[in-house]
Formats: C-alpha cells, structure tokens, sequence
C-alpha cells in the first residue's frame, strides 16, 4: 500500500470513546507536565504506594516521548497502552495497545454494544447482566495518519468479524511510523473511527457523560444514558 499518497494532513479533531466505569483513571499521569517530572512522582508513589505499579500497567510498553504529559486527561490517553487486551483487537493481535476513538459517541456505543454482548454471549448461563460506561470527549491530531476511508467495502480489511488483514495492516502502519488508522466503521454506516497507535497526538480527553448496557440473557435490549457532565 502506497501510504505516502494516503497519509492525512494535520488537522485537529474532536472524537467520542467509552471505557469501562470499573476501571478508574490513573491520575499520576496528569499530575506532571514532563518525562523527568514524572520519574520522580513514580519513583516516590512506588515506594510510598506499592498498589500503583499494578494501577499504572506495564510502563515498559510506552516511551515516556510517546506520552502527552501536561494534556488534561493525560491517563485516559496512555491507558490502553499500558493495559493491553491480550486477546486482541481489530488492528491489534494483543501484542501492543490501540487507543480507539469515534466520530461520534453513536458510534462509540455502537462499536463497544457489538463487542460487549459478543462477550456476554460467550458466558454460559448468563440470564442478566449491564456495564457501566465512562464516556470522553477526544481532541487530537489526525496527521500522519493512513486514510483507510476509502477501502472497498469487500476489501478484507474491512472485514465485520475477521480481523486478520486488518492487523496486518495495523503492523505495515505502525512499520511506516505513521501515528494511526482512519478507517470507516463496521458497526454504525457511514461513521468514521480512528485507531491511534501512539497517544502522541492527543491533546485533550474530558469526561462527558455515563452510560449504561443492560443484557437480558440473548441480547443488549437497552442503552441508557446515566449523568451528563460539563466538558
């Protein structure tokens, strides 16, 4: 793939994503403004606070360069570099962390509802269930990334359920250097995502409102929105 031809121009960008509300934020990253401030802060929580080494995840995953210290929301953007899923994603086979965002939170729900009752379905004799979603507001740079948008429709990568071709996207593109993929979304028409593969671009992620799923033993019959927030 030509990735010089299909590399986006900068161009700042507001995006949706929805997280988990069991998983709270990890302030230590906030908190500092530089990589020799946060050492310091990290050296002293460690020794002062053993339970934030398994909070921060494995820091050895992201080069404090990558980091976007000083942005509000800081810990939202590192998050799912340090915590990775190792059963995977769509541009990710689990060895390294994406950071997903929406163009809006319709199809941020959309995108999380598929993969959330995908697991709920997976668990025997589950006859009730519901999560909680923390919804953020994402403000970051789309430059340098590839423009996926305009895949065919039958093109593998854009594949509902077989991610294959598109993690071997994901590993030419981050190969290349390029910060991430925009691509079009499998679960909601005509809406846009992105999969960041460096926080770097971010520049700002703010709480916005809670969410919640609930399951009825076949299918997620209700989404319902919980607390709006000011951003």
């Amino acid at each position: 793939m030509d990735f010089e031809g299909l590399t986006l121009a900068s161009n700042p960008v507001t995006g949706y994503r929805l997280i988990n509300s069991r998983f709270p934020p990890i302030r230590l990253f906030d908190d500092v403004a530089s990589p020799e401030e946060f050492e310091a802060l990290y050296a002293l929580q460690a020794r002062t606070n053993p339970r934030i080494l398994g909070e921060l995840g494995r820091l050895e995953l992201i080069p404090r360069s990558e980091i976007p210290f000083g942005i509000p929301g800081c810990s939202y953007a590192t998050a799912p570099f340090n915590h990775i899923n190792p059963d995977g994603s769509r541009f990710s086979s689990g060895e390294y962390g994406v950071l997903y965002i929406a163009d809006e939170i319709k199809t941020a729900l959309a995108e999380v509802a598929y993969h959330q009752q995908r697991y709920w379905k997976g668990v025997h004799g589950r006859k009730f269930d519901r999560v909680m979603l923390r919804g953020l507001n994402c403000r970051f740079d789309e430059g340098q990334m590839l423009d996926a948008t305009g895949l065919a429709e039958s093109d593998p990568v854009r594949d509902p359920s077989d991610y294959t071709a598109a993690r071997q996207l994901a590993r030419e593109v981050r190969k290349a250097g390029r910060a991430g993929i925009r691509y079009k979304s499998a679960r909601r028409h005509g809406s846009t995502c992105w999969a960041l593969f460096t926080p770097r671009p971010v520049t700002s992620i703010k709480q916005t409102a809670h969410y919640e799923m609930v399951w009825d033993g076949s299918e997620i019959v209700a989404i319902n929105q919980l607390k709006a927030l000011q951003t």
